[in-house]
């Protein structure tokens, strides 16, 4: 009786996100001589206008959507790495069987996953938001603080997290102003102190609009009709980690709701790593993206490896 041969898996490593993390994952998997699958849908925090200056051998720094498009370009230089623009909506398997991760379109299968899928931004939205964000909107200090050192700043956010933020900035300027931009205001008793003794004024209102061009602020609008001054405008209203995916697969997840990984980006499923801000509460840096994607391809690439070739 005639058997039916195992199909052949499209690739080695399916690369779920096309950020930093994912093309680093993609350009050390491609380097073993693994064929791999990038799935990029062209969002996510790496296309906006952001200018990373702290990834280092850029001096001046560098945008990082060129920075991404030079990981492209980088990775075309391996016939046995591809990049396909669909957008992953579910997966499934194990690592036994393999993985097959769905689009609408169709759907591929690999015998390792890497999950690098980011995490949505809560930015506040007024008209023609999204033409600020890396200009004079930010979410990050460490990012973005450095080069608004004396300037007016105006933070956006209701809780702790954003008071300690609004001091922590005050390193950097004198010139703060906090604004909760939500209903409620979780802001504690002890953070408000902190706050009035480091001058930091509090306003309990939201945006109604603002005002610049060419995405830099001259003022920010409430609700409520104030004015304020701003030169930059840093939204610490948190960020959601896109784990859909870890949810088709049953991954378990941190207590932050980030993907738990642990020092080589395993996750829960043998077989499956997770890489980049999906998988980290803290430290959400392009240097720390490109090191947890070669982390997560090492150890994808040593679980490809047969067991004659692992070290006991």
């Amino acid at each position: 009786m005639a058997t039916t041969a195992p199909s052949v898996p499209d690739a080695d490593t399916l690369v779920v996100g096309g950020g930093p993390a994912g093309l680093s994952a993609a350009l050390c998997l491609a380097r073993y001589n693994r064929r791999v699958l990038v799935f990029d849908t062209g969002h996510g925090r790496s296309t906006h206008h952001q200018v990373n200056r702290n990834y280092l051998g850029f001096p001046g720094g560098i945008p990082t959507v060129e920075l991404r498009e030079l990981g492209r370009a980088q990775l075309a230089a391996y016939p046995q790495a591809r990049i396909v623009h669909h957008a992953v909506v579910r997966a499934e398997g194990d690592a036994g069987r393999g993985f097959t991760v769905r689009a609408q379109t169709g759907s591929w299968t690999g015998r390792t996953l890497v999950i690098a899928t980011g995490v949505l931004d809560h930015f506040p939205h007024f008209h023609g938001w999204e033409s600020y964000v890396g200009r004079s909107l930010f979410w990050c200090i460490a990012c973005d603080g450095y080069e608004n050192r004396g300037k007016r700043v105006l933070m956006a956010g209701h809780t702790d997290a954003t008071a300690a933020e609004a001091l922590q900035m005050h390193s950097l300027t004198d010139d703060i102003q906090l604004l909760t931009n939500s209903r409620s205001d979780e802001i504690s008793p002890l953070y408000r102190r902190r706050l009035d003794a480091a001058g930091i004024p509090v306003l309990h209102d939201r945006i109604h609009s603002v005002e610049g061009e060419d995405g830099m602020l001259r003022t920010v609008v409430t609700r409520g009709g104030h004015h304020l001054k701003a030169d930059a405008l840093f939204s610490i209203q948190g960020a959601t980690p896109e784990i859909a995916l870890a949810g088709t697969l049953g991954l378990a997840l941190a207590p932050s709701g980030h993907i738990a990984v642990d020092p080589e980006q395993k996750t829960s499923a043998e077989g499956v790593y997770a890489a980049g801000d999906v998988s980290s509460l803290h430290s959400h840096q392009v240097s720390a993206a490109v090191h947890e994607g070669s982390q997560a391809a090492s150890a994808a690439n040593y679980f490809l490896y047969p067991a004659e070739l692992k070290s006991a």
